[in-house]
């Protein structure tokens, strides 16, 4: 593979941003260079200094003046929900009746699942998106479709079958044992080929029996390198819902944790309505909870007190997602945009340079994958998104007043969306300019 050099205005962080004006918790270039070989960033710094580093004869794309950094992480995302994205009218229960089941049973079909796996990913990457933590459907060839197309384009992703033996149409349902020992088949499959990881993935745990989710507290078990994914407490109805089928909890956390499904590794979307005891019992086991803006505000779910679970005695570990479809939008710019708002009706403000540290490094530290994705390190794979601050004329005319880079990456955050995405860089290859129109 040949060599690549990127030029143009680098910017990656190294902690939490506490300010606006906290630059010291970011690395930034404004002549900045990247030298990709064979994936990987092999060296970053000022563009003279990786440029004498390339020696002779290295392709050099020069995308002044725009900005790059490393490419979104959206941590929690439906693939087979691509066109259920945008359907009207319901709260979390009714649409997942109305709407999501019905299609997520099309994908009995394998080539109906190859299809959407190709398109959905075509839109993230469009989007600036270059790696998912993403649901497939109960069926095993929804996975397999998802895990080869995510291959081919040797994206890193987490993905993993549902996990669904009850309160599911007929057609979307498994049972805990075919559904352990399809998971099993899939780890086998397809875990650490590419750049592609597992997760264990009950849809939640009023679609699961006790006998499955001790199973997939097995899974997690016999293979402790796997990420597990589900959902927590989105919604008061299934709140109220999952305490009725499990009557002996003291609460929703307590079933994932009564099943081992606790820890380092493990990502819980939604958890809007958590108790102290629930948010104690995922602080204390390293538990990640997703918070899911546009998907919250479109459900009427309610609002993610994100830096409240930040300032805690022990923080909560928090990652942030589009969970498209119940989230209105691929892009993790739209979903920054939607968070900050989250976060001003909960009477606090979310600093431009944290927006940005929670889609790269931040989500990359929730989903364990920091030393591969997140950031511009030498020696981390090279996924890269190009950001242009005036894609479109309101863009432009907000930028003739912009001062300095918060106030930049707020305007991107504000108004930008796939149109500001110039281009995405997968494992080193252009990967959004490669998308057929």
């Amino acid at each position: 593979m040949t060599d690549l050099l990127l030029r143009g205005r680098t910017l990656s962080f190294l902690r939490w941003p506490d300010a606006p004006d906290d630059y010291s918790a970011c690395r930034y270039e404004e002549d900045g260079g990247l030298l990709i070989r064979n994936g990987k960033i092999a060296a970053a710094g000022a563009f003279a200094d990786v440029q004498a580093q390339a020696g002779e004869g290295v392709t050099t794309v020069d995308h002044r003046p725009h900005l790059l950094l490393p490419g979104f992480i959206d941590a929690h995302i439906h693939m087979p929900q691509a066109q259920v994205i945008a359907s009207y009218g319901a709260e979390l229960l009714d649409w997942l009746n109305d709407y999501t089941f019905p299609e997520e049973t099309k994908f009995r079909d394998s080539q109906h699942g190859r299809r959407i796996a190709r398109l959905f990913l075509d839109e993230v990457i469009r989007h600036g998106t270059t790696t998912v933590a993403a649901y497939c459907t109960v069926h095993k060839a929804s996975a397999e479709a998802f895990f080869a197309e995510a291959l081919s384009r040797d994206m890193l992703v987490i993905a993993g079958k549902c996990l669904m033996d009850r309160n599911a149409p007929e057609g979307l349902t498994d049972t805990a044992r075919s559904g352990y020992d399809d998971t099993k088949a899939l780890i086998a499959e397809w875990h650490g080929r590419g750049r592609l990881h597992y997760a264990v993935t009950p849809r939640f745990a009023i679609t699961s029996t006790e006998e499955q989710l001790d199973l997939a507290g097995a899974l997690v078990r016999e293979h402790p390198g796997l990420h597990m994914q589900t959902h927590l407490s989105e919604n008061h109805a299934e709140i109220a819902l999952t305490q009725s089928l499990f009557p002996w909890s003291r609460d929703y956390t307590d079933v994932y944790e009564r099943y081992g499904l606790l820890g380092q590794k493990s990502l819980f979307g939604h958890c809007v309505h958590l108790s102290e005891r629930e948010a104690d019992a995922l602080s204390d086991s390293g538990s990640v909870a997703v918070f899911c803006p546009t998907s919250n505000l479109f459900l009427g779910s309610g609002l993610f007190d994100y830096q409240r679970y930040r300032r805690r005695r022990k923080p909560l570990r928090i990652a942030e997602a589009t969970d498209v479809g119940g989230g209105t939008n691929y892009s993790m710019l739209r979903t920054m945009d939607e968070g900050y708002k989250v976060i001003a009706l909960n009477g606090e403000k979310l600093n431009p340079l944290a927006a940005f540290w929670q889609i790269t490094r931040g989500n990359a530290e929730a989903l364990s994958i920091a030393d591969r994705a997140g950031t511009l390190e030498p020696g981390t794979d090279a996924d890269i998104v190009v950001l242009d601050s005036s894609a479109i004329p309101a863009m432009r005319l907000r930028m003739e007043t912009v001062n300095s880079l918060a106030e930049e990456l707020f305007l991107l955050q504000t108004l930008g969306d796939d149109r500001a995405i110039c281009e995405v860089y997968v494992a080193g290859r252009p990967a959004k300019s490669a998308i057929p129109a």
